[in-house]
């Protein structure tokens, strides 16, 4: 069997705002093929993309949400270029696995309690950072029946076979398989830890379906009771939603092999003359402080970690769209202090600009260009000091910054009596060639964390990352201004 070839045209799409007619190419980095290319879905009318989610059994950790920002930003692409209607995103929840079964076990907890509060958790975490849903959110244990399907297929085409209550996927009879993490199946035997089992013909083998006692949970099937291998759960559940061939698939590179390498093998060989996912988006890890993320090293973030600690979700956001996703992305006190600055500095800018103009174009065409945040972030930085107020609004929001729901963190202080004192004082001292008293205003609006941006006749007063909200009252009953 030959490897379905993933097209490469160009293609002009239009897109029609602000009655002009645009004609926008998205390119993206597809990891099956090793390059940038051109965008071009099966159908415009149904752009259709899926994302690995979790597995259910504890709270969300920062990485975790790298690619949920990805893809949300992807999502919030081709809903502008193609419209609301015409984009179908699938992100899964994997509600059955060992890991959820020993927390049963270890807690006394029955699993459909733990699934179910993770989930709550996962869901509430996700739109803290400004993520939308997707259409569809599928839970594994909702599909088994469509995985008993697929993997009859498999066993019937000669892809499968069973051993000992299980069943498993043949690696041998799939000619391409590492064609997606680049890597020949001798590598993979030699850098993984294999599984030697008793039931497995070739080390390489993957489970499908695996035997259930009366202390697991488990379906009936032509196998007998048990519960699936982790890997058809997305085939299944894709298929089922997106069809046999879809557009995007994406996810850590972490699910590059043998997770993603897995989908593909045993999707393309059930369904022969589909494709699976044509193209294949993958981001790069999380790093705190230059080192990787690990309870060892005592730099294991949750995303309620850091939202406990105060970090708006707006500004973690921030921190994680300033990177590429194709980058290793590297969080620090810092960034997020920086973050918290310029968001606060943007929410002052906006507050009292009520203007609804359509995303500038060339925000559009920057973010079509491999989904480069970074770029669209610099276009917001000259928004801001070009005093362009409804370009920073609309483009911000279109990455789901400075929006309403984003914005409850903050702290929109009246600063107006404040800044006709710093008015007041500039002037006198104009006159005077005295500055004494615009000195200390300034050095006491400092002290208490905020900024003070002067124009020509005006003067802005925004609250920085620290902000302290009793220090700028004490300095409003210090010159009498309550």
């Amino acid at each position: 069997m030959s490897f379905p070839k993933v097209l490469v045209l160009a293609i002009a799409v239009p897109l029609d705002l602000n009655n002009q007619n645009r004609m926008i190419k998205i390119k993206l980095h597809n990891t099956l093929t090793r390059k940038k290319q051109t965008f071009v879905p099966l159908d415009e009318n149904n752009v259709r993309l899926y994302l690995c989610g979790p597995t259910v059994y504890d709270r969300a950790h920062l990485g975790n949400a790298r690619n949920v920002i990805m893809f949300d930003v992807l999502y919030r692409l081709l809903i502008e270029v193609y419209g609301n209607n015409s984009v179908t995103y699938v992100r899964n929840f994997t509600d059955i696995d060992d890991k959820i079964n020993n927390k049963s076990i270890e807690s006394g907890r029955p699993i459909s309690d733990i699934t179910a509060e993770t989930i709550h958790w996962y869901l509430e975490d996700m739109a803290a950072l400004g993520n939308l849903d997707p259409n569809f959110m599928p839970r594994a244990t909702d599909y088994i029946p469509q995985m008993i399907n697929y993997i009859e297929r498999l066993i019937a085409e000669g892809f499968a076979y069973t051993e000992e209550g299980h069943v498993l996927f043949s690696v041998s009879k799939y000619k391409n398989y590492g064609q997606l993490s680049g890597r020949s199946i001798g590598d993979m035997i030699a850098g993984a830890r294999v599984e030697i089992a008793s039931y497995k013909r070739d080390p390489m083998d993957f489970v499908l379906w695996k035997p259930s006692d009366q202390d697991l949970p488990g379906w009936e099937s032509p196998w007998g009771r048990g519960r699936p291998g982790w890997h058809i759960e997305c085939s299944a559940m894709a298929h089922d939603l997106l069809g046999a061939t879809f557009d995007i698939h994406g996810g850590g590179n972490d699910l590059q092999f043998p997770h993603h390498e897995n989908e593909i093998a045993q999707s393309c060989c059930a369904y022969p003359e589909s494709e699976f996912a044509r193209y294949w988006l993958h981001n790069e890890m999380l790093q705190v402080d230059g080192k990787k993320m690990s309870k060892s090293l005592g730099n294991f973030f949750t995303v309620r970690d850091l939202l406990d600690q105060g970090y708006a979700g707006e500004v973690i956001r921030f921190v994680f769209l300033s990177t590429h996703y194709s980058k290793p992305m590297d969080w620090n006190a810092s960034k997020a202090l920086e973050a918290t600055s310029i968001l606060r500095k943007w929410h002052g800018l906006i507050k009292n600009n009520s203007d609804i103009i359509p995303v500038p174009e060339e925000v559009v065409k920057k973010l079509s260009d491999d989904l480069n945040t970074a770029g669209v972030i610099s276009l917001l930085h000259n928004y801001a000091n070009n005093g362009e107020i409804g370009k920073l609004k609309a483009a911000a929001n279109f990455l789901g910054l400075l929006t309403e729901e984003m914005s409850e963190w903050f702290a929109d202080v009246d600063m107006s009596s404040l800044e006709d004192l710093f008015i007041d004082f500039r002037n006198r001292a104009i006159e005077s060639k005295n500055f004494k008293n615009v000195d200390e205003l300034r050095s006491k609006l400092t002290g208490a964390g905020v900024d003070v941006q002067i124009g020509k006749s005006n003067v802005l007063i925004v609250p920085n990352a620290r902000f302290d909200r009793q220090k700028l009252d004490e300095i409003k009953i210090y010159y009498d201004l309550n």
